[in-house]
């Protein structure tokens, strides 16, 4: 119960910051450090679940829900104002319908994302899916995407150093992009394995 009201509330949080960038240099400010507490939670949701022992379907599912809104939503902001190009949430929501699909169908015939009845059926694609490795550095590449994002959203706004801004937007593209060929990487191994489904 308290593993899903903080996945709420992460929800919540996403929608307050995009709506409020770019009124205060210093609101600006905060939001930046409120992108990385919406990152943060979601290692804590999934932490309190295990703690408190108050894991279930439901819960698992309200999680990937919530990390795929997330990430959705901060990605098609950031397209819409220009930091990053159209392309980049175009692959990332293509990559979930694909890879949430797939898993789909293989829930419907008793299969489950993780654990002894997993549809990655091989040693590889388990550690590129479900891996605690795989998951940090995804983690880690997309939380300093965003964070960094952010950031440059605060600074155009500050108006200090114009001539800054171009260098500091092609970093954001760069780390966008690292963050974006995790992401399809992680997805790779679900559509080998999750194929067979579809086509039985």
């Amino acid at each position: 119960m308290i593993a899903n009201m903080i996945t709420l509330f992460r929800l919540m949080l996403v929608f307050v910051v995009i709506s409020l960038f770019g009124y205060h240099i210093y609101l600006d400010i905060l939001l930046v450090a409120l992108i990385g507490l919406i990152l943060l939670l979601d290692a804590v949701d999934g932490y309190v679940a295990r703690k408190l022992n108050q894991t279930s379907a439901f819960g698992a599912l309200l999680d990937i829900i919530g990390d795929r809104i997330v990430e959705c939503v901060f990605w098609v902001y950031f397209a819409v104002v220009g930091l990053v190009p159209f392309w980049i949430p175009v692959i990332v929501i293509a990559r979930g319908f694909f890879t949430d699909g797939l898993r789909s169908a293989a829930f419907a015939q008793g299969k489950t994302a993780f654990g002894e009845n997993s549809m990655m059926t091989s040693r590889w694609t388990r550690a590129l899916t479900s891996s605690r490795a795989s998951r940090s550095i995804y983690g880690i590449a997309k939380a300093l995407a965003f964070v960094y994002l952010g950031g440059v959203i605060a600074f155009k706004n500050s108006g200090i150093y114009p001539e800054l801004i171009v260098g500091l937007e092609l970093a954001g593209v760069i780390l966008s992009v690292i963050a974006v060929a995790m992401c399809v990487i992680r997805g790779l191994p679900v559509l080998v394995d999750g194929w067979k489904y579809v086509k039985d």
